[in-house]
């Protein structure tokens, strides 16, 4: 059993470890450790890929990217200066998906994360999902991707 912000919490091994994987490390972060800014379904086209095609022709990518931080004070301020600026956020991710290509979308992954973390002093960790929906496999698949999980040092 553990505590949170005063609760009682019955978490399994798992749950916990990933509760405390979530702590901004003050008791204010503890109790927003689930706060998250949400960027769902970006689609942009590019060159990423280790085929000769990926490269020339290009392919579709979806990015899902999360950031997690603590929502208290824009809540209670209503002032875009106490949250993250999505839209810069959306440039950035854009930036980096539609430029230099990567053989691996996991390096476009870790590239993302890299930057949101480095750019904003407020996300404390970030999840970057990213699909290939058209990708050239033998078989029927809806898209293949990767997902990633990333924390401040």
């Amino acid at each position: 059993m553990r505590r949170q912000c005063g609760k009682k919490l019955n978490l399994s091994i798992f749950e916990a470890q990933f509760a405390r994987s979530m702590h901004t490390g003050t008791e204010e972060g503890r109790c927003c450790a689930g706060d998250s800014i949400r960027l769902k379904g970006l689609v942009f086209h590019g060159y990423h890929g280790v085929l000769p095609e990926e490269n020339r022709l290009g392919q579709k990518f979806l990015v899902d990217a999360t950031m997690y931080t603590n929502l208290r004070n824009a809540g209670n301020s209503d002032n875009l200066h106490d949250t993250i600026d999505y839209a810069k956020t959306y440039s950035m991710i854009k930036n980096i998906v539609e430029g230099k290509p990567h053989n691996l979308i996991e390096s476009v992954a870790e590239r993302i994360a890299r930057d949101i973390l480095q750019e904003s002093d407020m996300v404390e960790s970030v999840r970057i999902r990213i699909e290939k929906p058209h990708v050239a496999v033998p078989g029927v698949v809806d898209s293949l991707g990767i997902e990633i999980y990333r924390q401040k040092q």
